[in-house]
């Protein structure tokens, strides 16, 4: 597969060949008849992920795939979401199922979105190109992060109607790059800005030191080894060039080599946010603001108190804190003092399931972001496209099943959640 053939030209809103977005069907039975290649290959979020191990090197796939610590974060997510239980209702007869959602003025096809995630050029060269214009076809928001290996203004022509950015402080000359860095994504139609809360200190991540994964990159013979066994992986990547994080090359002198880059943006992000400086951004910032990593309710009365018109409950995918509890399971007390602020879950979706439990226990949409990128590493821009499709479609078959024909009937159903009881009255 030649991915660059799919990447989007500049000041095109959606990559060639891709002009439809997805349109899930739901089907009667259990068995294969009518499916894509694509389907038949590729059925769940697991087998692209299965695909994306295999085709690309170690260091690459475990920089996305582990968390932090002894990955127990990411392991507790898993099973907080699988211990939601949905009561179905049955007799009701073949349903006009609706995915869609209002988020913040606007309406996009379901309550999934791609969840900022820095470097993906890493895994796979043009990853955010390639999401984004997934993201654009299929009407669901595209967040890109702050150290992505793609540009604001690159995102924003491609995604115009889905744009999202994700906002990491740089605190230095009083946040000067962090606020230009607003400035251009308003600029460039950011609908909305994700102010991540939940990163004050640099995590530990072990696998990562074990796979030499530093700023130098000085690769072992173990390494280089592993590159040949990945051809795909490598020839595009040569093709490409080693990823940078492209948002701050305006703020460099000359033409910085990769590790130039990291070791700048290295030094201007330090430290979290304070909630003093989340209310300036709060003035700055045009759109939406939401704020993400909220677990406690207390913060999500200050994420109310500044002015938010949303919060994302998450443990940052289990990256950044192995103590943290689930986000799911934080959910039903995060909302009861979350107002009427919008509330997303990140944090662990793998499934149109997963995205169901979500919304019965009361978010209004979701994000995540390990399984589109697994999508990409797994067959490029057509991975990237099938990822949404694997959601939606997976979602119209959990809605039917459960008995509900829209999102604001799914959020009534009766379920189950054992885990989130021990929360229940947390900060009250």
């Amino acid at each position: 597969m030649n991915d660059a053939q799919d990447l989007p030209a500049a000041g095109h809103n959606r990559p060639p060949g891709a002009a439809a977005p997805v349109v899930p069907r739901a089907r009667g039975g259990s068995g294969v008849e009518g499916l894509s290649p694509m389907e038949l290959a590729f059925p769940t979020i697991e087998d692209l992920r299965q695909r994306a191990q295999r085709r690309t090197p170690k260091f690459a796939y475990d920089f996305v795939s582990c968390g932090c610590g002894e990955n127990l974060a990411t392991a507790r997510n898993r099973a907080a979401f699988d211990a939601v239980e949905i009561l179905p209702r049955y007799g009701l007869g073949n349903l006009a199922i609706d995915t869609s959602v209002e988020l913040f003025g606007r309406r996009y096809a379901a309550p999934i979105g791609m969840a900022p995630m820095g470097m993906g050029g890493l895994l796979w060269p043009h990853m955010e190109l390639h999401l984004a214009a997934a993201a654009q076809a299929a009407n669901i928001p595209y967040v890109l992060a702050t150290p992505a290996s793609a540009s604001i203004e690159a995102i924003g022509r491609i995604a115009p109607d889905v744009f999202w950015f994700q906002s990491y402080g740089q605190p230095r000359d009083d946040y000067r790059i962090t606020f230009d860095l607003l400035r251009r994504a308003a600029d460039a139609g950011a609908r909305a800005l994700l102010v991540t809360i939940d990163t004050p200190v640099r995590a530990k991540r072990p696998q990562d030191a074990r796979n030499r994964l530093a700023v130098p990159f000085r690769p072992r013979l173990g390494t280089m080894l592993d590159i040949a066994r990945h051809p795909a992986w490598a020839l595009a990547t040569l093709r490409a060039g080693t990823p940078r994080c492209e948002n701050f090359l305006a703020y460099m002198q000359g033409t910085p080599s990769a590790t130039d880059v990291a070791n700048f943006v290295a030094g201007q992000t330090r430290g979290g946010y304070e909630w003093n400086t989340i209310a300036r951004l709060r003035d700055a910032w045009p759109n939406a603001l939401v704020i993400k990593g909220v677990l406690h309710p207390n913060d999500a009365e200050q994420a109310r108190a500044i002015g938010a018109d949303g919060i994302v409950v998450s443990n940052h995918g289990g990256r950044t804190f192995d103590g943290a509890p689930a986000a799911i399971d934080m959910l039903p007390a995060v909302k009861s003092r979350a107002g009427g602020m919008t509330i997303l879950l990140d944090s662990g979706p793998r499934s149109g399931l997963d995205i169901a439990r979500a919304i019965a226990v009361g978010a209004h949409s979701t994000i995540t972001g390990r399984p589109f990128q697994y999508g990409v590493a797994a067959a490029g821009a057509a991975g990237a496209r099938h990822a949404v499709h694997i959601f939606i479609d997976e979602l119209r078959q959990m809605m039917g099943q459960i008995g509900v024909r829209t999102l604001s009937e799914l959020a009534q159903v009766e379920f189950r959640q054992p885990r989130a009881a021990a929360y229940a009255n947390l900060g009250q």
